[in-house]
């Protein structure tokens, strides 16, 4: 964590002249955008194979027909596709599982009080005036409309809009593909049901979590929503 905290403080040393008092808060929007640009290659990949997977929906839709009435046999035989065409059905969740170590180190970074046995400086850090340790709650504790929470509504309306767009792409992923993945996977299909709603999962979390981590959540999401469009 001390090691973490350290970099964190590096970041915001060379972004002081820039950001001043919110440099802190910079550097964590730096230091997602560094995740998430190590994590690239695996975003390519998985759009390859999503790619890869619309291109097997007619051989797919061939198998239903063929084993209709056996739906076990059905389900080896689309796994079996997507072996011999060297798919994989949970490619596109990668990514963002490589995401939630970076996102739990800042949420406990912001957390805790103490760093080893030392007071946590970067809990006195803010954004503006909104405490990069502190919540939602607190922002609208201390006045509707104060600067703190016109922090948070900003942060709320770019949620809104990626998740917004996220749920559209979503839902037309899921409309072209709807029999690959869950065929393949059992339980996956459940998934795919209410992954188009899922982006809005994201507004819950920037309101419990410390500012620190609602920064990268809404960092990261934006990133995403610009990578697959890019990608797409």
């Amino acid at each position: 964590m001390s090691v973490f905290a350290r970099l964190v403080e590096q970041l915001a040393d060379l972004l002081q002249p820039f950001f001043h008092a919110s440099a802190t808060a910079a550097a964590i929007v730096l230091f997602t955008a560094l995740v998430r640009l190590a994590t690239h290659p695996l975003a390519r990949a998985a759009a390859r194979g999503q790619r890869a997977r619309a291109a097997l929906q007619p051989r797919i839709a061939e198998l239903r027909e063929r084993h209709a009435r056996d739906p076990e046999r059905l389900k080896c035989a689309v796994l079996e596709l997507h072996t011999e065409a060297k798919v994989s059905p949970l490619s596109g969740f990668l990514p963002g599982l490589l995401q939630l170590p970076a996102f739990f180190l800042l949420y406990h970074l912001f957390s805790n009080a103490t760093i080893g046995d030392e007071p946590n400086a970067l809990l006195g850090h803010d954004l503006l005036t909104a405490p990069l340790g502190g919540h939602w709650a607190d922002a609208v504790g201390g006045g509707i409309f104060g600067t703190a929470d016109l922090v948070y509504l900003v942060l709320f309306a770019v949620v809104a809009v990626v998740a917004t767009l996220n749920h559209r792409r979503t839902r037309r992923t899921v409309a072209e593909s709807p029999a690959s993945a869950g065929d393949t996977v059992p339980g996956l299909g459940a998934v795919g049901k209410v992954a188009p709603f899922l982006s809005f999962f994201t507004l819950v979390t920037v309101a419990v979590v410390p500012l620190a981590a609602a920064l990268y959540v809404v960092t990261s999401t934006t990133w995403s929503a610009v990578e697959r469009a890019v990608l797409s």
